[in-house]
Order: C-alpha cells, then structure tokens, then sequence
C-alpha cells in the first residue's frame, strides 16, 4: 500500500470512530493513567434493565474491549428503599445475555460504605461538610433559580465538631427519619445549582439488602458514584447527557479526595429514546403494577428480559446500537430501526418453517386416499448449511382462510375457483370447488388436484403466480401463537403534556391465537431455534408459557415493517 493509500486508510479509520473513542486515543497518545483504560457499568438495582441501558452496557463493555482494558459491574445500591435482590439477579443474567463478562470485578457502592463514611467525616473535619436540620422543601428554596443565588442555611456556619457529633449520632439512629441531612458546602452562589450545598447523606431506617441495619445513614448517588470510581480505579465513567450538570461536582468531589494525579473522567454521551417506547423505570413500573403487561418480561415492554422472552437475539441489540452510534446530540430514534436490524439477523438464523394461523381444508382430490408421503424443505436459504427437514404431504391439507376467495378482484394470486397455486416445497394444484356451511355460509372445505409432475425440485418449469404456505392436516400440531405489536400507538407517548401516556396504549398490541397448525418440526427443534413462518413473521418459543402439551410461539418481529407502510398511507 502506498503512503497516500495508507494515510487515507488511517483518516477512514478515525472518521468512523465516535467521540469517545477519540478522547481516549488523545489520552493514550499522551501516556494518561498509564495508557490504562478500565470502565464500568453502574446501574441501580431497583428495576430491570431496558433497550436504553443496553446503549450504556455495549458502550462500556465495548470500550474495555476494543483497547483492551476492563469493566466493573458496579451496583449502585445506595436507597435500599427501592433495591431487591430480583433487581441485581435480572442485572447480571440480562449483561451476560448481551454477551459481556465483568470476570471478578462485580462491586457494590455498599462495599465502600465505610469509606465513604470516614471521607464525609474527613469533609467535615475540614469545614467542607455541615449538618442541615432543615426539611427538604426548605432546602429546595433556599437554593434560589439558576438565575438568582441562594441563601445561606441557618446551620452553615456549625462548628467543624458539632457537625461530627451530629453526624454520628445520626448514623446511630437518634434522629427521625428527615429530621437532618449532611451537605457539602461548596458555594450557594454557584452559576451551577447542583454546587449549591449539596445533600450527600440523609437518615434511612429500611434494612438495605447487602449490609442489614448496619447503617442509618446512607450516601447521595452524586456523592457515592464519582468516589467509587475512583476507589476502583476506572478511568473513564461514561454517563447519559443529563449528568452533564453533574460533571462539576463530581470533580469536585475528587478533587478533595485524591492524593495523586490519577482522576477518572466523566463523559456524556446521548441517551436511547425509541419511538412508541417509554424509557422510564417509573412508568414501566406502573405498567407492571397495573397488569397493563405480563411483568417486567412481557414480550412488548422495552426491557432485555422481556425482549429476549419475545425472542429478539443479543446480536440484533447491538448491531442497532452500532448503527445508531454515540453522539452528544439527543435524538429520538426510529424502532423501525431496531426491528429492522432484527429482520437482518434473524434472516440469516431462522429456519423457514408453516405454519397456518387460521385454518381450511383443503382436499387434494386426485391423491390417493390413505396415502401421503415426505417431501423435503431447506431449513434456511440464507445459510447453504442449515440443512433440510421432511414435510408430509397427503391428501388432506391445511391453508389459510384468507388465502381462498369465492370472488376475487384482480391480481388475487392466491387459491379461487380455477386459479392455480403452487404449495410451497410441494406441487401446482388448481382450485375445483369448495363447500359452505348450510347456516353461517363459512367455507368449510376446498377441493382442488394437484398435478403430480410439479413436484418441488423436480425440475418443473411450469410457473404459476401465486405461492402458498400449508400443513398436513394429519401431522400438523396445534400450537398457541401470540402476534406482539408495538405497546404504544403513538410516536412519543411520554411527549404530550396534557395527556398521560397510559392514553396512547396501543388496544392491539397482543392477538392471541388459541390453535394454529404447524408443522411437526417446530416441536422438534431446540427450543431457542428461531424460525421465519412462511409468509407471516420471525417467531420463537415462549419460554415462560409454553410446554410440550401447549406449545406457544411469539413473533418476533413482521416479515416486513407494516407500520411504515401504514403512516405512508
């Protein structure tokens, strides 16, 4: 390669890196922290994690990767208020689902509860750390407006001794709940309101799931996340743009305590909002509560669980995530987006299987009776080594209702009086009638013949219009398939202020399916086995509802975006 060719090499190398990236190149470049990289996931283990949080986790893992360094897991369990155990399980099983591993540094803000008590006690002792005995909506007005300063508490001014005493006593549990809080003092003039005299510790007297009644007291997330870091030695706490504000006071609070030049870095990066999505744990909660959904897992909430249980794959996560990259821009992404990344990977994975939703006979009249034989389909025409699996063929068939009309308008190319179609992997039949119920009118059954020389493979070169996808009516199982769509019905139902976005639930977000036909091949398969039911959608096993005596699928995804097509109209 010459040296033009090479130079331009490296400049498309660098164009395609984000930001971060190319901070970190700059701070390798200049021997920071000893060209170490080493970053962490702190997520708070009072909900499940969502598609948001995979942003978060295929960032910070991602980086330790690619520049060969580490990731802490980190919980952030400072208000054991909100935190359970069901929350830090969910965690760890939903990162390791995504396909990353924090080895042995899974940590806890609680581990440092102690030092982070003695630094407190540490700011105190130097005039940085007071006790307020105000409540917290006299604090919130004394803090003044981002334009207009704020006043002094009455008990700033406490002796770096009563302060001690008073902070101890509160970790000793002689005071009510609310009754005091400790806050830094740093400067209620600050242009920045989250400098003014900040809260970093306050009285809870719920037991916390890791230390117990050990402690009265608890850290502020602001005062605990940015020492923690530091305690670990991360180098760079990659964070969602609302923390942005927050950046001053977390190097604020470094600064007081570090003893060398090593500092770990904050930087912000976009968050994930999808449309026809809500992000927030607060609401998804409400969801769960209500019974709006089946749990944190339903299929159609945005939580890893819930889409792993719908069947969506940790590669298609992150293949979106890449895609939609990391900038410091706040942007509203397209979920068309995601399920479009879905499609590609599931495309290239899932068997093609039949599978028929709403079902007729159809009576192949020119078969033998008592006869069938096995035919052989191509698990996936996307993958040469995916194999084949039999398919029986007899005399009598299942097809979908919708795909018979008694009288079809043009270009119907599906099954009506003397049309043909093929059936798929199968042979040409031809329509010659059909029977209707004498009371409801339905059509009941439909006969046709099929023309035994256009056996699929057969090297046929007879073509016909129209292909349907069918199932024999003495092998096919009965199965439970459940057609997920996308919870909301609106773009942005968190972005209208005189509505709540419970208003824009979308009524036909789940169909359910009692007993569809399919064929046998799907009960055989390994239960995390994806398949592509011919002509209708991805599907996988629900692993929470289904059994061997009542299979159950979901779809994954439509074969195409139905949604798109819709707004278009």
């Amino acid at each position: 390669m010459n040296s033009e060719a090479s130079n331009l090499s490296e400049e498309n190398k660098k164009n395609s890196k984000n930001f971060i990236e190319l901070i970190i190149d700059d701070e390798l470049s200049r021997g920071k922290n000893n060209g170490r990289v080493h970053t962490r996931f702190p997520p708070e283990p009072n909900g499940y994690l969502h598609i948001g949080h995979a942003k978060a986790i295929c960032l910070d893992f991602g980086i330790a990767e690619k520049y060969q360094g580490k990731c802490n897991l980190r919980f952030d369990d400072t208000n054991p208020i909100k935190e359970d155990v069901e929350y830090v399980d969910s965690i760890k099983a939903d990162i390791r689902w995504l396909g990353y591993d924090w080895e042995d540094r899974e940590y806890y803000a609680s581990d440092y509860f102690p030092r982070l008590f003695e630094f407190a006690c540490d700011l105190i002792k130097r005039g940085l750390a007071y006790v307020d005995d105000q409540k917290s909506d006299e604090i919130a007005k004394q803090k003044g407006t981002p334009t207009q300063a704020g006043t002094h508490s009455p008990y700033r001014d406490r002796s770096p001794e009563e302060n001690l005493d008073l902070f101890q006593r509160m970790n000793a549990g002689e005071f009510p709940e609310g009754s005091k809080v400790l806050r830094a003092k740093i400067d209620m003039s600050s242009s920045n309101m989250h400098m003014r005299d900040p809260i970093i510790y306050r009285i809870l007297f719920t037991p916390h799931h890791r230390t117990g009644d050990a402690w009265k007291v608890y850290p502020m997330y602001d005062f605990a996340h940015g020492q923690s870091d530091y305690f670990e030695g991360v180098t760079h706490s990659l964070c969602t743009l609302e923390f942005v504000p927050h950046r001053e006071l977390y190097d604020w609070f470094i600064d007081q305590l570090k003893t060398d030049d090593y500092r770990p870095r904050q930087i912000e990066f976009n968050r994930l909002n999808l449309t026809y999505t809500v992000m927030s744990k607060r609401k998804l909660l409400q969801l769960v509560q209500e019974k709006v959904v089946d749990g944190w897992a339903d299929p159609r909430m945005p939580t890893l669980s819930g889409l792993r249980r719908r069947g969506y794959t940790p590669e298609s996560i992150r293949n979106f995530i890449d895609k939609i990259g990391y900038t410091k821009y706040l942007a509203l992404n397209d979920i068309g987006l995601l399920e479009s990344s879905v499609r590609e990977h599931l495309n290239k994975i899932a068997d093609r299987v039949m599978a028929v939703l709403n079902p007729v006979k159809l009576i192949v009249t020119n078969y033998p009776e008592g006869e069938e034989e096995l035919l052989s389909t191509i698990n996936n025409p996307e993958n040469p080594e995916s194999g084949s699996h039999p398919l029986y063929f007899g005399r009598e068939l299942y097809i979908e209702r919708d795909d018979f009309m008694e009288d079809p308008p043009k270009k119907f190319f599906r099954l009506a009086p003397g049309a043909e179609v093929r059936l798929k992997s199968a042979y040409i039949v031809q329509c010659t009638g059909f029977k209707k119920n004498e009371t409801t009118g339905a059509i009941e059954e439909i006969y046709c013949t099929y023309d035994p020389s256009t056996k699929s493979g057969s090297g046929d070169q007879r073509k016909v219009k129209g292909t349907l996808h069918w199932v024999s009516a003495t092998h096919a199982q009965k199965a439970e398939v459940r057609l997920y769509d996308r919870l909301f019905n609106d773009e942005n139902p968190d972005g209208h202020k005189d509505k709540d976005f419970t208003e824009f639930l979308n009524p036909d977000s789940l169909q359910i399916i009692p007993e569809a036909m399919v064929e046998p091949y799907l009960l055989e398969a390994n239960l995390d086995t994806k398949f592509q039911f011919t002509r209708i959608g991805y599907f996988s096993r629900d692993p929470k509802l289904s059994t061997p005596e009542k299979p159950v699928f979901n779809r994954v995804v439509s074969l195409k975006d139905s949604w798109a097509k819709a707004n278009r109209g």
